[in-house]
């Protein structure tokens, strides 16, 4: 995917320095820059970040489960103690 990014001419000049010092192209630089910014970021995410699009895929379907446990366990309770 191509995407465009405007640098105002300082940074530009350094990039350009940068690409051929390093004998590597101006795309390849800012790939991996990118790369450490993210997993730098990603580094700082809370375990719920982190996690949150795991939470919640498996469950009991009752919305309420939380807050109405107790509820819950005394029906089940009775309805096995009633067979």
């Amino acid at each position: 995917m191509a995407v465009s990014v405007r640098l105002d001419p300082r940074q530009e000049e350094e990039l350009a320095t940068a690409s051929e010092r390093l004998g590597l192209s101006k795309s390849e630089i800012i790939k991996q820059s990118l790369d450490a910014f993210l997993r730098e970021k990603q580094a700082h995410l809370t375990p719920w970040e982190l996690g949150k699009d795991l939470f919640g895929q498996e469950g009991s379907g009752v919305g309420d489960l939380a807050r109405n446990h107790s509820k819950y366990l005394k029906e089940k309770l009775r309805a096995k103690n009633t067979r």
